[in-house]
């Protein structure tokens, strides 16, 4: 089995021949990260879509996206819900079963006659 130092040698090796974009992916401290573009900032703030929260108090005004988005999507979920519970079983383990049922009905009373 090959040594812990072999694996170290191959792995310096290694990290020598990677591209230089990947050699900054922590930034670096040259230039811009391989993140981010010409005309947006350096560094993300940390928050979520680089919002910065509303003060103590103060409520988050919606965009004008949000609403159709959320109810859209609610109603979707409830037609969902709603079709899939109430959707036939077509399946053919179905169908075989009330076959299966058909057949030994007319099959019961023929038995019983002829006793």
């Amino acid at each position: 089995m090959p040594s812990f130092k072999q694996f170290s040698t191959a792995a310096s090796s290694l990290r020598g021949c990677r591209s230089p974009s990947l050699q900054t992916r922590e930034g670096g401290g040259h230039g811009l990260s391989r993140w981010t573009s010409l005309g947006h900032k350096d560094r993300p703030k940390g928050f979520v879509f680089s919002r910065t929260p509303p003060p103590q108090g103060v409520s988050q005004k919606w965009e004008d996206w949000e609403l159709p988005c959320y109810i859209t999507s609610f109603l979707t979920i409830i037609i969902l819900e709603v079709g899939l519970s109430v959707k036939p079983d077509l399946t053919i383990e179905t169908w075989a079963h009330q076959k299966a049922l058909e057949r030994l009905e007319a099959e019961s009373p023929g038995a019983a006659d002829s006793d």
